[in-house]
C-alpha cells in the first residue's frame, strides 16, 4: 500500500525523536548538554560484530548511491531475551535526493529466518517464523539479515528505538490528547479507555500504540495506522506547545529521546542523526511516501500473513535499483 502523507503526518516515531535532536542543535545547545545527549545514544557493537561474521550471506551493496536505513521499534530495552520488534520500517533515501520511501514490514508475515547469533552464544536454528521473532532470536542483526534474505535489499544502517523511551517522551511533554469515538479495551497491553477525550500519559500512550487484537479490525495494519496518528499528535504537541523554545522543557524531552536510541556506528551521534534528518527534510513536499510490503492471508494460519510474491518482487527490485516504487495493483 502506498500513501502520500501531509507534512504533519510524515513523522514516524524515530523521525520525531531525531527531529527533536535537530531542534536542539539548531537552537544552540550548550556544549555540556550536547555531550550529555550525545553520550546517551548507544552504539550497537553486537549487531556490527554479528553482521561481520555473516557478511558472506548478505546481499551485495548496490552502487546506486541510495541509502537504506532499517528502523526497528522494539518492546524491551535490552534488545534480547523476550523482546520482539513491534515496528520495522525501511527508510530508502533516493540517491538524487528527490524522494524518500518508507516501507513497513508487517510483523505477522511468515518468512524464512536465517540462523543467527544468539545473545548467550551459539546460533538459532534457521526456518520459517513470524518476522518479528527474528529480533528475539538475535537482536537487530537477525532482523536485518531476515529482511535482507526476504528482499535482496542491502541494509546500510539501522536504528533501534525502545518503546519505554517513547513513553518517557510523552511524559516529558505533559501527555498527548486523543479523542475516542467509542470505548477501547485490549487486556493484552493494558489499554482500557472509555469513549471521549483523554490526555494520555506515557504509560497510557504506550498501551494505545500497542493495542491491536481487541481494537478496530485487529490487524497489524490497523495498529500501524493508530501509531502514525498518535505520533502525528505527539509531533504537534512538541512543536505547538512551546517545548522546543523552552530549555527547561526541551532538555528532559531530548534526554528521553536520545536515551531510547541505539544505532550502528554510522548513526550513533547527534551530528549523524542531524544529517539524516536534514536530508529527509530536504525532500520536496509530497515526495515522502509510505508503503507496506505486499502480503496475502496465510494459507494455513488465519491470523498470519504470507508474502505476495509477485507484487513484493516488483517493490524489492525497485528498491535495489533506486527506482520509484510501483503502485499496488
Amino acid at each position: 500500500m502506498a500513501v502520500q502523507m501531509t507534512r504533519n503526518q510524515k513523522w514516524l516515531w524515530w523521525l520525531l525523536l531525531a527531529f527533536g535532536i535537530l531542534l536542539a542543535i539548531t537552537a544552540g545547545t550548550a556544549l555540556w548538554a550536547y555531550q550529555k545527549l550525545n553520550g546517551n545514544i548507544r552504539t550497537d557493537h553486537t549487531a556490527a560484530e554479528a553482521l561481520a561474521r555473516d557478511s558472506a550471506g548478505r546481499p551485495a551493496e548496490e552502487r546506486t548511491g541510495a541509502r537504506n536505513i532499517l528502523v526497528i521499534g522494539h518492546d524491551e530495552g535490552s534488545g534480547t531475551g523476550n523482546a520482539r520488534s513491534d515496528t520495522v520500517l525501511l527508510l530508502h533515501l533516493a540517491a538524487d535526493g528527490s524522494r524518500v520511501d518508507a516501507v513497513h514490514v508487517p510483523r505477522d508475515i511468515v518468512v524464512d529466518i536465517p540462523a543467527c547469533a544468539e545473545p548467550g552464544g551459539g546460533r538459532s536454528r534457521p526456518g520459517p517464523g513470524q518476522f518479528n521473532w527474528a529480533f528475539q532470536y538475535g537482536g537487530a542483526a537477525c532482523t536485518i539479515r531476515t529482511f535482507e534474505q526476504l528482499s535482496g535489499v542491502r541494509v546500510d544502517h539501522h536504528l533501534t528505538v525502545g518503546f519505554e523511551g517513547f513513553a518517557e517522551v510523552v511524559d516529558a511533554v505533559g501527555g498527548v490528547e486523543v479523542e475516542l469515538a467509542e470505548a477501547e479495551r485490549d487486556p493484552n497491553v493494558g489499554h482500557d479507555l472509555p469513549a471521549g477525550r483523554h490526555v494520555l500519559d506515557g504509560e497510557q500512550a504506550l498501551a494505545y500504540a500497542r493495542a491491536r487484537v481487541y481494537v478496530g479490525d485487529g490487524s497489524d495494519l490497523n495498529r500501524l495506522l493508530r501509531q502514525q496518528h498518535l505520533l502525528g499528535l505527539l509531533h504537534e504537541r512538541i512543536t505547538e506547545d512551546g517545548a522546543v523554545g523552552n530549555p527547561a522543557r526541551l532538555y528532559p524531552l531530548l534526554t528521553a529521546a536520545t536515551s531510547a536510541i541505539t544505532a550502528d556506528a554510522g548513526l550513533d551521534s547527534l551530528n549523524e542523526l542531524h544529517g539524516l534528518v536534514r536530508d529527509v527534510r530536504a525532500v520536496p513536499d509530497g515526495a515522502v511516501t509510505f508503503h507496506t510490503v505486499p502480503t496475502l492471508p496465510h494459507p494455513a494460519r488465519a491470523d498470519r500473513l504470507a508474502l505476495d510474491t509477485r507484487a513484493a518482487d516488483r517493490l524489492f527490485a525497485a528498491l535495489r535499483r533506486d527506482e520509484r516504487l510501483p503502485s499496488p495493483a
